[in-house]
């Protein structure tokens, strides 16, 4: 139970933070965004190694970390910039097919998942087709916008979840540092290489600290839940974040989906709750 309870209220804070990661990438490029929420991340991780005085953990513990902050951040610029160009009631619930990673890691390992598992697998699956569906005007079909930025965060986020969960054993005010480090130096990187603005307009700046205040206190709460369970077990319910998404978007922006698209987000949330049930 305290596993599951983790993973939710990390749920509820990556889909509040990426709800507000989605508006200011409407307005700045993700670029901007991602440093700036990444970075204030940072500090918090920084103060809090400081204030728990715990020994550095050892490589076997950091490199995995390491591996989780890169894909975290690659995960988050695709979910933004697949929520500025397209709709976030569609895009997040895409993104929440991440626990496929992490269950077919446990599966090598030979940890099988159950049939309640393998049903909502499928249902998630279709869920998906659903949701990426945007028919033509000429009756042929194409991908709706955002979908394609939505399956590379999907993936990116379930190799996250494996990074945190090989880490976190190491002790976790170290793994979430070292994840927020590697995070903000790749996006520094990144918006240097492309000549992006790195600060924020001060209007947005508020925006963008509370973005990264919900993302690593999400961070956070997943960590400790994978030091009671599996990466597979965890990464289920902390994938439901979505519904904050959606509901938010809804509330705030107005957003609103087709009969086809609101069946194919309810299959995918419905099918992540199966999973975790199983």
């Amino acid at each position: 139970m305290a596993v599951a309870v983790l993973a939710l209220l990390g749920a509820a804070s990556w889909g509040i933070g990426d709800f507000l990661g989605g508006v200011a990438a409407r307005r700045i490029h993700v670029l901007t965004v991602l440093v700036g929420s990444q970075a204030a991340g940072l500090v918090g991780a920084a103060l809090w190694v400081l204030a728990s005085a715990d020994s550095p953990p050892g490589i076997e513990n950091l490199l995995p970390a390491i591996g989780a902050g890169a894909c975290g951040a690659i995960g988050l610029a695709a979910l933004y910039r697949g929520m500025a160009v397209g709709a976030m009631g569609i895009v997040a619930p895409i993104s929440a097919a991440s626990p496929v990673i992490p269950l077919a890691v446990d599966l090598a390992r030979g940890t099988s998942p159950s049939a309640l598992q393998w049903v909502g697998i499928v249902v998630v699956l279709g869920g998906i087709v659903l949701l990426a569906r945007e028919p033509g005007g000429t009756g042929s079909v194409a991908l709706a916008a955002g979908v394609g930025l939505a399956v590379v965060a999907a993936v990116a986020f379930g190799l996250f979840v494996v990074g945190l969960d090989a880490a976190a054993d190491g002790g976790v005010p170290w793994t979430i540092l070292a994840v927020r480090s590697t995070s903000t130096l790749l996006a520094l990187v990144l918006a240097v290489s492309a000549s992006v603005a790195i600060r924020p307009p001060a209007h947005l700046l508020p925006t963008i600290l509370a973005v990264g205040v919900f993302d690593t206190a999400a961070n956070v709460l997943v960590a400790f839940a994978t030091t009671r369970g599996s990466a597979g077990v965890v990464a289920v319910p902390s994938a439901l974040y979505p519904v904050a998404t959606i509901v938010l978007a809804r509330l705030l922006l107005g957003e609103r989906l087709d009969g086809t698209r609101r069946a194919g987000g309810a299959l995918a949330l419905g099918g992540a709750a199966a999973v975790a049930a199983g």
